[in-house]
């Protein structure tokens, strides 16, 4: 269960309230921070775990807890010492759990401890979800215990979309103390991206949002590389919507990162009808299908089957949103313009022709023929007129 620090509080307020009224069990969200206005109270197991079913397919899903728990645990955050104006997550379980297995330290290290250990927890949430696996604990842990008010960690990996090349990044990952309290954040990532040696690789700074909306480094390898992503995103009142983004190689911004161009929903590209004018194998399997389609709206470039006159042959295709179309590559990576679609439509020609020829033929035959055809009526020979 995830709060807000300071509405530590107000949620305790709130539950010993509800509890001092018979109830007994309360239903919180697990995608975003509980408080006052999201946690619902129920007098019964049942009733909590009705409501917790219905809000499961929902994009906020819900989990019950016995209330008393919920009380005691807020109660823990209350009494450790901790800021309580601050705005910042806290992950209440995990901080109960701490408070447990640290409580014979001294109070003044206990808080220190259950921050650090709380602080580097998320920090490595975060750089998993953000793509950056979970090799980083050590380098984490050295910088927190310095305290400075700012830290970097380098990252360098091969990037590639399953064809060979020695695409190379190297990445700055950026970390900063809160100016109210001593927990650090990741704030963004440094991307230079390198496609050939000894020579100047693309650069882009990425900036780290706590509503699950970051780019991913994957995301991000893909973007420079001038493939689309798909991604839902939030406006800054808060509302969700859906939005393909491209890089504009052609203009920057004050601090020289390219500007990204959108495609929303109401834009009209339709991964799904663009991919089914081709004719892939993979469509045939809706897993498969469904693969391939969230392959596409992370930006990778896919491999698939195509099948052209009964020949299967190997592609590559990308989704191209600005166009409303799809980019087809071959097996060498060279672009395909259209190929497809002209070889179809020069063999259904052919097919037609053929068809025509035979029926011209046949009507000839019926024309020559002495028996006259049943569906034909027989020609009347014409009368001469004699002078």
């Amino acid at each position: 269960m995830n709060i807000k620090i300071n509405e530590t509080e107000t949620l305790l307020s709130f539950a010993e309230e509800m509890a001092s009224l018979g109830y007994r069990y309360a239903a919180h969200p697990v995608n975003v921070s509980a408080d006052s206005g999201n946690t619902a109270f129920f007098r019964t197991s049942m009733g909590a775990e009705d409501h917790c079913l219905v809000g499961a397919h929902d994009i906020d899903f819900y989990k019950s807890v016995p209330i008393d728990s919920l009380i005691s645990d807020l109660k823990t955050v209350l009494q450790s010492g901790i800021d309580l104006y601050s705005n910042e997550k806290l992950d209440l379980t995990e901080f109960v759990r701490l408070a447990g297995e640290n409580k014979q330290l001294p109070q003044n290290n206990l808080n220190t401890n259950i921050m650090n250990e709380t602080n580097l927890k998320y920090l490595k949430d975060q750089l998993k979800y953000t793509g950056f696996g979970e090799t980083f604990d050590t380098e984490l842990k050295e910088n927190m215990l310095k305290g400075d008010k700012d830290f970097k960690i380098m990252h360098t990996g091969i990037m590639n979309n399953g064809v060979p090349n020695k695409d190379s990044v190297t990445v700055e990952l950026n970390f900063k103390k809160s100016d109210q309290t001593d927990m650090y954040f990741f704030n963004s990532y440094h991307v230079n991206l390198q496609k050939e040696e000894n020579k100047p690789g693309i650069e882009q700074t990425f900036y780290i949002n706590n509503d699950g909306t970051s780019i991913t480094l994957k995301e991000a390898y893909n973007l420079m590389e001038g493939r689309s992503v798909n991604k839902d995103l939030k406006t800054k009142e808060g509302e969700s919507y859906n939005s393909w983004l491209k890089f504009d190689f052609k203009q920057t911004d004050n601090s020289g990162n390219f500007k990204i161009s959108h495609y929303h929903q109401n834009y009209g590209y339709d991964l799904e009808a663009s991919l089914e004018k081709h004719s892939i194998k993979e469509l045939n399997t809706p897993q498969y299908k469904e693969d391939l389609m969230n392959s596409l709206k992370k930006g990778n470039l896919q491999s698939v089957t195509f099948v052209v006159g009964g020949v299967e042959s190997k592609m590559f295709v990308e989704a191209n949103p600005q166009f409303k179309t799809l980019n087809v590559y071959d097996g060498n990576l060279q672009r395909i313009n259209h190929r497809e679609s002209k070889e179809e439509k020069k063999s259904e020609g052919e097919k037609t022709s053929e068809k025509q020829s035979g029926k011209k033929q046949s009507e000839a035959a019926d024309e020559n023929s002495e028996t006259p055809s049943a569906n034909k009526p027989k020609k009347r020979k014409q009368q001469s007129n004699s002078v």
